[in-house]
């Protein structure tokens, strides 16, 4: 399956069917996705928060209780279930820790003063956000998007169902797992699976703007 293809036949699939589950090899293949994902200025300012059997997901449900309680039936459904997170706050601890690790991976083997270079263009984008734009949430939200929407795309190539949910109480996700003391907070829950026959919008059309409203030929 080409990846037109794969975006034209995903949908958000509302129930899962419970006796088929994403393979250890499918997900090991998902999980790199999440770890290789681009984000601006390498900045990877996500973590993630990983259920595959019950009890897992009942931490998770958590979230998905009073007025969110509609999304529990397809987190019970799920194979698996992800909580994507970002970070709440970025500082130079942090900047040091991605650039010694892109050190430790090679990065800048061929011209090491490539590396103190390379900090200070990361550190001029985040002190941007940090300190004058006074975004940096938000902007750390939207690098964690970027991997959203890498893993949704890789798991259609692969056949692999999903759907991703902001109807949650976050605010519950992030007192659950501790994810505040940790200078995290919750985004979006994503589940995976196999469609249901029973799941009613995997036979509806797909709809989408016509292109001559979405393209400007430049």
């Amino acid at each position: 399956m080409n990846i037109a293809q794969a975006m034209q036949t995903r949908y958000a699939t509302k129930l899962f069917d419970t006796d088929k589950k994403v393979s250890d090899a499918d997900f090991a293949e998902l999980k790199s996705v999440l770890v290789n994902a681009p984000s601006s200025v390498n900045v990877q300012p996500w973590h993630f928060i990983i259920a595959q059997d019950e009890v897992g997901k009942e931490r998770i449900l958590k979230g998905a209780e009073g007025a969110y309680a509609y999304n529990a039936p397809k987190v019970k459904s799920a194979s698996h279930v992800i909580v994507f997170c970002s970070k709440i706050h970025i500082d130079d601890d942090y900047l040091y820790e991605v650039l010694d690790q892109e050190d430790a991976d090679g990065r800048f083997a061929k011209d090491p003063s490539f590396k103190e270079t390379y900090h200070g263009v990361r550190s001029m984008f985040v002190d941007l956000h940090r300190y004058e734009l006074k975004d940096t949430q938000h902007w750390m939200e939207k690098q964690t998007y970027l991997n959203l929407g890498a893993f949704l795309t890789s798991a259609a190539a692969m056949g692999i169902d999903a759907l991703p949910m902001e109807g949650f109480d976050l605010k519950a996700l992030d007192q659950e797992f501790g994810l505040r003391q940790q200078n995290l907070a919750a985004n979006v829950v994503v589940t995976l699976g196999y469609r249901s026959a029973e799941d009613f919008n995997a036979t509806l059309p797909k709809s989408r703007l016509p292109e001559e409203t979405l393209f400007t030929q430049a």
